[in-house]
């Protein structure tokens, strides 16, 4: 079996956002999703698409390019479905005993390609939590390993606060089930987009705790790469809930680097765009825009046409508009260096974020521990409230199917048939660094 697809066959989802108040009847379709999708330039045969709520369904389809023939960075291998039986090696996380019947699944919070995510409650403790439903059918058709991926990083993320956990998970012959923290004070992207920028001390809580997710995350030789306000929830209290791991990559040491081009347009680092080997440095060009974005609005080279965004990006010197502090604009200018080399962070990582002066206000055990009051409250009622979510997706109804234990378990060998060469991986995308 040979693949005739090109070797950049993923789409690059996310796309530019117009600015507040901007008129989007002529930028914007909308799509059998809800999200929005802005026609790309017509150089160009990607799909760029905002799609708020779908980072805990699936990582995104993003297109990818290995920039090298030589072995990507040492890390832990994304566990393959057998051939014999259909199912998916789930790993530490699964729960062999249980069943989608073990919860009440309520209200749909998030919709995507591959699944949905839903508002569960456990029926033998009254626990509440998202779970992610994917179909198996769906992710082999596109050939997505990013599910593994993502499942491989989450299994590292319970012991930090800012990042969401991963319960346990589980399957059925169709679908495989993820059971995360149930996170519902809204996403950044919301928010910001509502009250248009945050004052300083809200920002700087915001980027501290995502810095120290971040940090986390380099420590276990994991780069995030697609740090974004729509990335980052906030719990019921208002502290940052960093999730959707997809993109992110594993065994990358330290002075190490990788070289696969992906990301969200508007906050790609010059390396990356340059399609040079990178390091973990460009997660902080990413918060520096995200900084940016929190302080003034939109992300720092930001233009409706894609194409004059990735100009700005590699070559035009950075604007930072007056009413900031002298603190607040060289954080911003360090953050967002075009050299990685030079960029801060780019040599002892998260300690040179922690001791910058921006920051000197925050204790940061007091952070870690959750002990800073954040400097705004969702305010949710409970576990039911879901005025942060969209109703597009929370009055849609929740099908029966996803609820129903088949009475073939996933073992069985009714499974293989969807599952039949899941792990084959064609010539052409042997190379993929994805």
């Amino acid at each position: 079996m040979t693949s005739t697809a090109p070797r950049c066959c993923r789409e690059f989802r996310a796309g530019a956002r117009p600015a507040p108040g901007t008129d989007t009847s002529a930028l914007v379709g909308r799509t059998e999703r809800g999200s929005l999708v802005r026609s790309p330039p017509s150089s160009s045969n990607c799909c760029f698409s905002r799609q708020p709520l779908l980072r805990l369904v699936q990582p995104p389809p993003y297109h990818c390019y290995r920039m090298d023939s030589g072995p990507s960075p040492a890390g832990t291998p994304s566990p393959q479905p057998s051939r014999a039986n259909g199912n998916i090696n789930l790993g530490p996380s699964a729960n062999p005993n249980a069943r989608p019947t073990d919860f009440d699944f309520l209200k749909v919070i998030g919709k995507g390609n591959y699944g949905k995510v839903l508002l569960a409650k456990r029926k033998s403790d009254g626990m509440f939590y998202a779970v992610k439903v994917l179909q198996k059918k769906s992710i082999l058709k596109n050939k997505e390993n990013h599910i593994m991926a993502e499942r491989n990083v989450l299994l590292k993320n319970v012991r930090h606060p800012f990042l969401v956990g991963l319960r346990y998970s589980f399957q059925t012959p169709e679908k495989l089930y993820f059971v995360l923290d149930y996170v519902n004070g809204g996403e950044l992207f919301f928010h910001l987009q509502r009250e248009r920028r945050f004052l300083e001390p809200r920002a700087r809580f915001y980027a501290a705790e995502v810095a120290s997710a971040i940090g986390y995350l380099h420590s276990l030789n994991i780069i995030y790469r697609d740090l974004k306000p729509e990335n980052i929830l906030l719990d019921c209290q208002g502290h940052v809930v960093l999730t959707d791991f997809g993109l992110c990559k594993e065994g990358v040491e330290p002075e190490k680097t990788t070289s696969t081009f992906c990301g969200t347009p508007e906050y790609l680092a010059p390396e990356v765009l340059r399609k040079e080997p990178y390091d973990r440095a460009v997660d902080w060009w990413c918060l520096g825009a995200v900084l940016y974005e929190m302080l003034h609005g939109l992300p720092p080279f930001y233009s409706r046409d894609i194409a004059q965004m990735y100009e700005n990006i590699l070559h035009q010197p950075l604007q930072i508009p007056g009413g900031r502090t002298v603190a607040a604009c060289d954080l911003l200018q360090a953050l967002l260096h075009k050299d990685q080399r030079q960029r801060l962070g780019s040599k002892a990582d998260f300690l040179e974020i922690k001791n910058h002066v921006f920051f000197s206000p925050i204790n940061w055990d007091d952070l870690y521990h959750k002990r800073l009051t954040p400097p705004f409250n969702p305010n949710v009622a409970g576990p039911a409230d879901l005025k942060h979510f969209d109703p597009e997706f929370t009055q849609e109804a929740v099908s029966k199917s996803i609820g129903c234990t088949p009475d073939t378990v996933a073992s069985s060998s009714g499974a293989s048939s969807a599952f039949l060469g899941f792990s084959y991986a064609p010539e052409d995308d042997a190379t993929l660094d994805c």
